[in-house]
C-alpha cells in the first residue's frame, strides 16, 4: 500500500477541500443552504496553499469529485441501475476535473509559493508558511488576485457549460436562485455574473479572516481586504431591487394568457411497459378533463406525455380540447425522414388548435447524452447496453415559435395574440441554447419536462434552479409543465411563481397547475436585457483571461521542469 498517498489524502488541505465541497453540493436544492456557497471557494482557495502543481490539482479534483458526488446523487434514482452508476461515477469524475484546474492555476497564478521548498518545509508547515506570504502582500496585489480567482472561476464554468456538447449544470451563481435582487445582475452578465460576485466574495472574505489571525496587530487591515467586492455587491443587489420594482408596476397593465398545466406525475419503469398504458391514459385524461373545466386559453402537457393510443386514445383529448374550447401543447415523440430517405425520430413538441388541428411543431435540439442518444455508438455498440435509449433521438435544426390567439385576456375583454417559445427538458439549463429561441416578439418561455427519470429527489429542484435563470437573462417569464414537479411559472425576474402541488406539501404528486402569465411583448412594455442583446459578452472575456493564466502557468511549470533536468 502506498502509505505516501494515503498520508496525502488526509492533509489539512485536502480536508479543507472536502469540505468545501461538501459545502457547496449543500448549496443546491436539495438542502438548498445557499449561505454556504459564499464560504465554499474560499476554503477551496486556502486549501491549495502551500501545494505544488500536481498536489494542488488532486486537492481541488478531490473537493470537486465530493461536490459532484453529491448534488449529482440524483442520477441514482434512474431506474436503469448499471447506467445510473456508472453515470453518476463518470459525470461527477468528468466535472471533479474543472475544480482541479481551478485550483492548480490558483495555487500558480499566486506569487507565494516556492514549489521546491514545500517538498521540505523547515519549521513551519508548508501551508502556513504560504499563508503568511499571502498576508505580507500587499493589498493591491492580493486585491487583483482575488478577482482573478473569480475570473478563472467563471472562466472553467464557460468551458464546461461548452465542452463535449457542455454540460452546464449547476453553476455557482444558481446557488443564489432565491435571491431576486442579486440574480438581477444576470440580465447583463447571465448567470455568470451572479458566478463572479459570489466566488469574489468568498474569496474576499476567506482572505481578510486569514489577515485577522496572521496579522493580528493590524487591527482593521482585514476591511480593505472585502471592501471593494462588498461596495460592488451592494450596489449589484441596489440595482436588482430598482429593476424589480420599477417593472413590476407594468405586470397589471399588460394582456394575460390562462394556461392550465397538467402534472401527471407518472414514473418511468411505467412509461415503458405497454401493459400500463390504460391505467396511464385514464390518469391522464381525468386530470385534463378537470384542467379544461377550468376554461384556460390553453392546456399544458408536459414531455413525453402523448404516447397514448392514436386511433382510442388521442380522438377523446381532441374531443375535450374542441369543446372546451382551447388550444393545446403537448410533448411527444416525432418520426421524419431525412434527404437520404433514412428515418429519423425526434422529441418533439406540438400545438394543436381549438379545431384540433396541428398548427406547429418543435424538435428538441439539445439531446441529453445517454439518455436520448449514445454518443460513439457506431463504433462502440456495447455501450448501448447502458441506456435503454435504443438508437435515440435526432436532433432539431432551429427554434420554434407557437402563436397562440385567445377570444379575451379575462380582463379587458380585448383578443390577444400570445408568441410562446418552446424548450424541452434539459435545453432550459444552456445560457447560450435558449438565447435565439427569445425574439422580441415572444412572450415567454414554455418548458416540457419529464423528470420522473430520477423520483421524488432534487433533480426536480435544481433543474428549476438552473432554469430561473433564462428568465432574468432574457427578460421574459419561463412556465414550467413537468411530469413530476416543479410544475410552475417563473417571472422575468426569476422569482418562482405559482407551483402545482405547493399547497398540499406534494409537489412531485399528480394534479394540474392553472396560471395567468403576463404577455409583455403583446402589451408594449417588454425591453431586450443587455444579455439577450449582447450573449456572453462576459463569460467569454473571463475564458480569453482564463486561457492566457493556464498558457502562462503552463509555460512556466515546462520551463521549471527544463531547468530541473
Amino acid at each position: 500500500m502506498n502509505f505516501r498517498w494515503t498520508r496525502s489524502l488526509t492533509t489539512p488541505g485536502v480536508v479543507l477541500a472536502v469540505l468545501a465541497g461538501v459545502a457547496l453540493a449543500l448549496a443546491f436544492p436539495l438542502p438548498g443552504w445557499s449561505g454556504l456557497a459564499w464560504v465554499a471557494p474560499g476554503c477551496l482557495f486556502f486549501s491549495t496553499l502551500g501545494l505544488g502543481p500536481r498536489r494542488a490539482f488532486w486537492t481541488g479534483y478531490l473537493g470537486g469529485l465530493a461536490h459532484f458526488l453529491i448534488s449529482l446523487s440524483w442520477l441514482l434514482n434512474m431506474p436503469f441501475p448499471a447506467g445510473a452508476v456508472a453515470g453518476w461515477l463518470a459525470l461527477s469524475a468528468y466535472c471533479a476535473i474543472y475544480f482541479g484546474l481551478w485550483s492548480w492555476w490558483i495555487s500558480q497564478a499566486v506569487a507565494v509559493h516556492d514549489p521546491m521548498e514545500s517538498v521540505t518545509p523547515q519549521g513551519s508547515p508548508a501551508w502556513l508558511l504560504a499563508a503568511r506570504r499571502w498576508a505580507a502582500l500587499d493589498w493591491f496585489t492580493r486585491a487583483g488576485f482575488l478577482a482573478l480567482g473569480a475570473t478563472l472561476w467563471v472562466g472553467l464554468e464557460m468551458i464546461r457549460g461548452r465542452l463535449l456538447t457542455g454540460f452546464p449544470w449547476n453553476f455557482l451563481g444558481v446557488t443564489q436562485w432565491r435571491n431576486a435582487p442579486l440574480i438581477q445582475v444576470a440580465s447583463v452578465a447571465g448567470v455568470y455574473g451572479v458566478s463572479f460576485v459570489v466566488c469574489w466574495i468568498s474569496l474576499a472574505l476567506a482572505s481578510a479572516l486569514s489577515l485577522v489571525f496572521l496579522q493580528p496587530q493590524k487591527r482593521f487591515s482585514w476591511t480593505a481586504e472585502a471592501r471593494i467586492p462588498l461596495i460592488v455587491l451592494l450596489i449589484v443587489i441596489g440595482i436588482g431591487f430598482r429593476r424589480i420594482f420599477a417593472d413590476s408596476l407594468r405586470e397589471d397593465r399588460v394582456p394575460h394568457l390562462s394556461l392550465a398545466m397538467v402534472q401527471p406525475s407518472i414514473r418511468q419503469e411505467i412509461l415503458w411497459d405497454p401493459k400500463e398504458a390504460p391505467l396511464r391514459f385514464e390518469k391522464l385524461f381525468q386530470l385534463t378533463r378537470q384542467a379544461v373545466s377550468t376554461k384556460p386559453d390553453v392546456l399544458v402537457w408536459p414531455e413525453a406525455s402523448s404516447d397514448i393510443d392514436p386511433t382510442t386514445d388521442f380522438p377523446k383529448i381532441v374531443s375535450l380540447v374542441t369543446n372546451a374550447p382551447t388550444w393545446w401543447i403537448f410533448g411527444g415523440d416525432d418520426v421524419a425522414r431525412d434527404p437520404n430517405g433514412r428515418e429519423l425520430g425526434y422529441n418533439g413538441a406540438f400545438l394543436l388548435n381549438p379545431k384540433g388541428r396541428f398548427v406547429e411543431r418543435y424538435w428538441k435540439r439539445r439531446l441529453v447524452m445517454f439518455g436520448e442518444y449514445v454518443p460513439l455508438v457506431r463504433y462502440l455498440p456495447f455501450l448501448k447496453w447502458l441506456t435503454p435509449v435504443g438508437d435515440g433521438f435526432a436532433s432539431g435544426q432551429k427554434p420554434g415559435v407557437f402563436q397562440v390567439k385567445a377570444a379575451d385576456d379575462g380582463a379587458t375583454g380585448a383578443a390577444i395574440d400570445a408568441t410562446i417559445s418552446p424548450v424541452i427538458c434539459f435545453e432550459d439549463v444552456f445560457p447560450h441554447g435558449v438565447w435565439d429561441h427569445v425574439t422580441p416578439e415572444t412572450d415567454f418561455l414554455l418548458e416540457l419536462t419529464n423528470d420522473g427519470w430520477f423520483s421524488h429527489s432534487g433533480a426536480q429542484w435544481q433543474h428549476c434552479a438552473n432554469a430561473a435563470f433564462r428568465s432574468v437573462e432574457n427578460g421574459v417569464p419561463l412556465v414550467r409543465c413537468a411530469n413530476n414537479g416543479l410544475t410552475c411559472w417563473i417571472d422575468s425576474f426569476g422569482r418562482l411563481r405559482d407551483v402545482q402541488g405547493q399547497l398540499q406539501n406534494d409537489v412531485y404528486g399528480p394534479g394540474f397547475l392553472l396560471a395567468s402569465i403576463p404577455l409583455a411583448a403583446s402589451g408594449g412594455t417588454a425591453s431586450p436585457t443587455f444579455y439577450h442583446q449582447y450573449g456572453d459578452v462576459f463569460g467569454w472575456f473571463t475564458v480569453a483571461v482564463t486561457g492566457l493564466v493556464g498558457t502562462r502557468q503552463g509555460w512556466r511549470e515546462w520551463s521549471r521542469r527544463q531547468r530541473i533536468r
